[in-house]
This record gives structure tokens, sequence and C-alpha cells, in this order.
């Protein structure tokens, strides 16, 4: 028996008891007046406002709009703040019919509940952040695991759904908390077992154990020689670029040798691969080229005098970003001493700096819509997954394009960075909250078994609102756009009992 003065919320399995003013354990749904309201404004995004363009709020329930925002625009319904499909039997809470292009289109709009949903991290760094396959942790629980290494870059596999509902309770809840985070572009503090603890935020560089990067390297060290050996012919008589990948060396390098460079007796521990390139010349690590090194000599061996080597001869050695250089001339006994860098060699390196790319962290929103989100839309559910698979319907999340996994289902993947500002939130079951929308031909969707009786005009969208009592909101298209928000509704830090 429910709760005096208190009604259930049906929005999410966790089903809240909501008292009047308060809101459920999601924030996202209250109670108004007796009736389940959505806290957050439905997003109509708009392709005729300029990015950063101050945001307008559609009121329908107050008589704000007139009708007139819609002439001669383009707007699209994005199932921000749209409200649920569940429980599984209900239509999507908003089938919307609109012209596009002379053709008479539905987009079905929903927040899809996603339990089976995580993120994938790229992070610029040569840093070593971790061995592959090395738990990550937040708040002291594990959410994920270090992947491949890619160019320039780490690569971390946050959350899925064995993390948010297969582990512990403060499993799951860590895992929730910072996937939210990451998505709706906040700054995340993780630790890698064994490694480094690194935070991470959409679009801003990586810190690394405190530690800003600012720049991407501008290839492997056989890449860099590649790139630069004839900025450096004639300024030097060897170049070594320390890379923790591959170690390149210039004089042996094919780069090199079609130049006319000569040899010089130089030698590199590790193991060799091609001429001039080298694995394995140090551990992994936070120093000269993603190593663990701080001296670059560490890496050489002794000089061979019967090869080329002799007193006098110049060596450059330089990292893969250009963070770390120095200059050296062997001396009597073939040893490298330090000496003041010619200002060629200044210049050289300050041109590897320079093609450089900024380092950044980018996240990628990856989902399953399976379960209710298909039904949602149609009564024959896998004929939406095989329009989807053959590109009659277009999937999209808060009007962002995605990259659509081949094979079975309907996996997406999403920049959150293309969607508009806190798309993401949370049901407390665990699991993520995120706007979904199809979009196709109208005779496509009623082919497919759709819910034809629940489509409206979008000029009946935007007058009467949907079962949530929804208020809406124009965002320029170019989402991630200045996101001004609409007032929430007063009692939206209350939750319920």
């Amino acid at each position: 028996m429910a709760p005096v003065d208190k009604i259930r919320c049906d929005a999410c399995p966790v089903m809240c008891y909501v008292a009047e003013g308060r809101t459920g354990a999601c924030d996202r749904y209250a109670n108004e007046n007796g009736k389940i309201v959505r806290c957050d404004p439905v997003t109509v995004l708009d392709r005729t406002l300029a990015a950063g363009q101050e945001v307008r709020p559609f009121l329908p329930a107050e008589g704000d709009w007139d009708g007139t925002m819609i002439a001669g625009r383009d707007l699209f319904v994005s199932g921000l703040g749209a409200g649920t499909t569940y429980p599984d039997f209900k239509p999507a809470p908003f089938i919307v019919s609109r012209e596009v292009e002379g053709v008479d289109t539905v987009t079905v709009v929903t927040e899809a509940i996603y339990s089976y949903c995580g993120v994938k991290v790229k992070i610029d760094t040569d840093r070593h952040l971790g061995d592959e396959a090395a738990a990550v942790r937040a708040e002291g629980e594990v959410i994920g695991h270090v992947t491949t290494g890619e160019y320039g870059s780490q690569m971390l596999s946050l959350g899925g759904v064995d993390h948010l509902t297969g582990g512990s309770k403060a499993e799951g809840r860590a895992t929730c908390n910072n996937l939210m985070a990451l998505c709706n572009g906040e700054a995340v503090e993780l630790s890698i077992d064994g490694g480094s603890t690194v935070i991470v935020q959409a679009g801003q560089a990586p810190i690394v154990d405190g530690q800003a990067e600012t720049r991407m390297r501008v290839g492997c060290g056989s890449a860099t020689i590649g790139m630069f050996a004839t900025q450096w012919q004639g300024h030097v008589d060897e170049v070594v670029v320390v890379d923790d990948h591959i170690t390149g060396v210039v004089s042996e390098h094919q780069a090199g040798k079609v130049i006319g460079w000569e040899d010089t007796g130089i030698r590199i521990k590790g193991r060799r691969s091609t001429p001039g390139r080298y694995f394995q010349v140090a551990e992994p690590g936070l120093g000269w080229g993603g190593t663990d090194i701080s001296d670059p000599l560490t890496i050489l061996d002794k000089w061979l005098e019967k090869k080329g080597a002799r007193p006098g001869l110049t060596l450059l050695m330089v990292s893969t970003t250009g963070e770390h250089a120095a200059y050296y001339v062997l001396d009597e006994n073939l040893e490298p001493q330090p000496a003041p860098m010619p200002e060629a060699l200044v210049r050289s390196v300050a041109l590897i700096e320079e093609n450089c790319e900024p380092a950044l962290c980018t996240v990628m929103f990856c989902a399953g819509a399976g379960g209710s989100l298909r039904s949602g839309v149609t009564q024959n559910p896998v004929r939406l997954t095989r329009a989807v698979q053959a590109g009659e319907a277009k999937v999209t999340l808060g009007g962002a394009d995605v990259f659509l996994w081949p094979g079975g289902g309907i996996t997406v993947m999403a920049n959150v960075l293309d969607m508009p500002k806190n798309s993401f939130g949370y049901v407390p079951t665990p699991a993520l909250v995120a706007p979904l929308e199809f979009t196709m031909p109208r005779d496509l969707y009623v082919g497919l078994g759709g819910h034809d009786g629940a489509i409206r005009p979008i000029r009946d969208v935007l007058e009467r609102g949907g079962e949530y009592h929804n208020v809406f909101r124009a965002l320029g298209r170019e989402v991630g756009a200045d996101d001004e928000t609409v007032k929430p509704f007063p009692g939206d830090s209350k939750k319920a009992g």
C-alpha cells in the first residue's frame, strides 16, 4: 500500500513513492500537484540558432509559445528530458512526425535506461599509465581496465554490465557515478593498479601523477627520423629519438641512408628490429619518450671506433614530443659529454614540438539498445534492428551522430562532446540514462509495426507536451554550444524518503 500523500513513479524499475514537492531517488522525476513530472525540459535542437546563442525555452503550459518558432525552422525533438519507455509495453514518450526535405519522417524519442553501457577513454600521452589489462579504480572500486596502447595514446575501457550490476553495491555505485560524470564532461580521478593516477576529462588535457600533459608525440622514434632527418643533416653527426615503442637512430635508419648519412659507430641497448629501429630500450615509464629513464645515455652501449666513432663527434638525443632534448660531444675516450646545443638544433627540437598535437582526453559512450527501447518503437523489435543495420533507420543520441557497430543488435558509440551538455542521468539500479532517437520515413516506421497511433505532429508535441508534463527548450544545433539551463523544478534537490 502506498504511503500517505505519496504517488508511485513508474519511470524506472526502482518505482519510488514520491511525496509532493520532492523527487525520486534519481533526481529526475518529481511529484508536482499529484502528478509525476520530468524535472528537466525536453531539448529541441534548432538548426537556425547560432552556436552560443542564448537558449530560449518553450513553455507551452504557460502559453508562452505562439507557434511562430516552427515557421521556417528545422526542429528536432531530442530524447534529452523526454522521459522513458519503461515499463516495456509503452510506446516511446514522443513519436514525432515532421517533414524533412519533402519526406514525411518519424522520429521516436526516449530517454533510455542502459545497464549494458560503458565508456572507451582515449588518453593522449606517451607516459606509461599501466600494464594492459590492469584494473582501473575510482573511489577505490574497480570500474574497468587498461586496454591496448594506440599511436600516441593509452586506452581505457570503463563500465559495462559486470561492473554496474555484477559486483558489490559499492562497485556498482562507483561505476555509475564515474561513468555519468565522465559522460557529462566532468573530471574524474582514476588510479591504475601497478601504474599511475590520472585525471580524465573529455576535451581536456590528462593529468598524469599530478603532471598535465601538453602534447602528443609527433610519431614514434622511427617516424620522427623520417620526418626530420633532412632538418638535422649538416648540423649534427648523429641523432637518437628515444621512444618506449620504437627508438630511432638516424645514421642506421633508411631515411638517413637515402640522404647519405655517414656511419657513427653508435650502439644501442635493446632489441633491434630493422636498421635504425630498436624495441625495448628501457622499461615503460614517465621519463624520456614514455620510458622510465631520466638520463638518455643509459640506452647507449660502447661506441665502435672501427665503425666511425671519433672524438668530436656530435650527438643529439631527443624525445618524440621534444619535451626532452640534450646535445653531446664525444671526448677522447669516445664518451659523450654534455655541451650547449647549437641554435639550428634548438630550432629542430622546436619544430618537433610544433608538430605535436595537443594532448586531450576523449570519452566515447558505448551502449546497446535492446529490450524496452525497441518495444517502445515497434511491436516487432527485430524489424527495427534490421532497419537500423540496413541504414534505413538512423540512430542518434541527443541529436548527435553515432558509430553503429556492425553485427547483431543495436550497439552504438558516440563522442560525449557531440551531445548536449549534461545529457546523462542515472537510475539507482544502477544504470545510466541517456537520450536516444530513431528517425526514419513514416511508411517504413508503420511497416515495421510501429506505434502509428502514437505518432504526433511536431506542433502538437510542442503545444501539449507529453506524459510527464514536459516543458521544452531550444538549443543551437551545434550541440555542446552555450547550454543555459531552464529553471529546475523547485523541489528537485529534495529526494523521496
